[in-house]
């Protein structure tokens, strides 16, 4: 039996993660890019990086093809990086060749000075 860290640790090791710094500076550079949040909706009530797309990860599987192109560059965040690390890899198993993980997650982007609404 695996627990939840066994599977969090697999999904790490298939998929990249990108710090807040490396997201900070594709937007400054002007990279296209989609943040999707994938925390549930109280917690993105509390705050969230602007312009992200929100889809829970409980409903990612069912929405996501309707909200994101597959060939778009996908950042995925959740609370603290583990979600977004199985998010990350559900999208990458579904045909999203240009995914990452935020390590970290919401925490370290706002501790990083990334901007929140």
């Amino acid at each position: 039996m695996k627990t939840a860290t066994d599977l969090i640790a697999a999904a790490k090791s298939r998929i990249h993660e990108v710090s807040p710094r490396q997201v900070q500076d594709m937007q400054r550079s002007g990279e296209p890019v989609t943040l999707l949040d994938v925390r549930d909706q109280q917690e993105v009530n509390l705050g969230r990086i602007p312009g992200a797309v929100h889809i829970s990860r409980g409903t990612l599987e069912t929405k996501v093809e309707s909200q994101i192109p597959r060939d778009a560059h996908v950042v995925v965040y959740c609370a603290s990086g583990n979600r977004s690390a199985l998010a990350a890899d559900t999208l990458r198993e579904m045909g999203y060749s240009n995914v990452e993980s935020l390590a970290g997650g919401f925490s370290a982007w706002a501790e990083s000075g990334g901007e929140v609404e």
